[in-house]
């Protein structure tokens, strides 16, 4: 695949997106960014800038189809994108002994986890489709493999992630679009680091850019990381599934409720 040279990255502003932005500024290349925090993408673009990447950004909420659809489509009618990264996501979870999880904080996590997704990649299908190059990247999570009873609304968000990503990507090769998804497990990021829990085989946020932007580069269907953890999680699915669930009980986790409500 040849190398990217303009790359679209949503959630640019902090964590895996920052970390991504930063992997991929070089020169010659052309990156947006979408973000909420117009302060800390001024950072990263600065940062960036530095590497030698030329670097647009936009203070934009990708729960918005309206904006994200018109911005979106005109930055690739004007410089066509050879890689979008569909990385903006937030957290919420159960503290304690919650049964449920706040609807309206479960709501805004679906809005920006899949339809902000959606948001991100609908723009681009057909014109990608129409020149027959680019590459579509969903990043997705462990905690999509497998329901967790200390955060129901993530875990859901990140399987149907999985699979829309799947499910575009036996249409979308065939027209020379790849589609690669990303199984991520703990990185050290500000959404992680207010979860409550054990956090086996966690990396740096700079490391898990290494690890996508390498994967992506080779047009790996699904890239994995940590391998021990993917496993785990895979032969949680082969348990018997209230076993599974008694094991799972089992650990200790606090995922923080998000503040994040849907916009009225």
């Amino acid at each position: 695949m040849p190398e990217q040279r303009s790359i679209l990255i949503t959630g640019a502003s902090s964590g895996i997106g920052r970390a991504l932005a930063l992997a991929y500024a070089a020169p010659r290349t052309e990156l947006a960014l979408i973000g909420r925090s117009a302060e800390r993408l001024r950072d990263v673009a600065a940062a960036a800038k530095a590497r030698g990447a030329g670097v647009v950004t936009v203070q934009l909420d990708v729960r918005d189809r309206d904006a994200m659809h018109a911005w979106i489509a005109a930055r690739d009618a004007a410089r066509p994108f050879d890689l979008a990264i569909a990385n903006a996501g937030i957290s919420t979870g159960l503290a304690g002994k919650g049964l449920c999880e706040e609807p309206e904080a479960v709501r805004a996590l679906l809005a920006t986890n899949l339809l902000g997704v959606l948001n991100t990649v609908e723009p681009l299908i057909g014109a990608m489709c129409a020149r027959g190059h680019g590459q579509l990247a969903f990043i997705g999570s462990i905690a999509g493999l497998r329901g967790l009873p200390y955060s129901p609304a993530y875990c859901a968000s990140k399987a149907a992630v999985h699979a829309y990503a799947e499910s575009l990507r036996g249409r979308l090769e065939e027209r020379g679009v790849l589609v690669s998804l990303v199984i991520a497990g703990f990185v050290k990021t500000p959404l992680n680091e207010k979860i409550s829990a054990a956090k086996p085989f966690e990396i740096s946020d700079a490391r898990a850019a290494d690890i996508i932007k390498s994967g992506l580069a080779r047009g790996k269907a699904t890239i994995v990381f940590p391998r021990r953890l993917y496993l785990a999680a895979r032969l949680a699915r082969l348990l018997p599934p209230r076993l599974a669930d008694r094991l799972l009980a089992q650990f200790d986790v606090n995922v923080p409720e998000t503040d994040e409500r849907l916009r009225s």
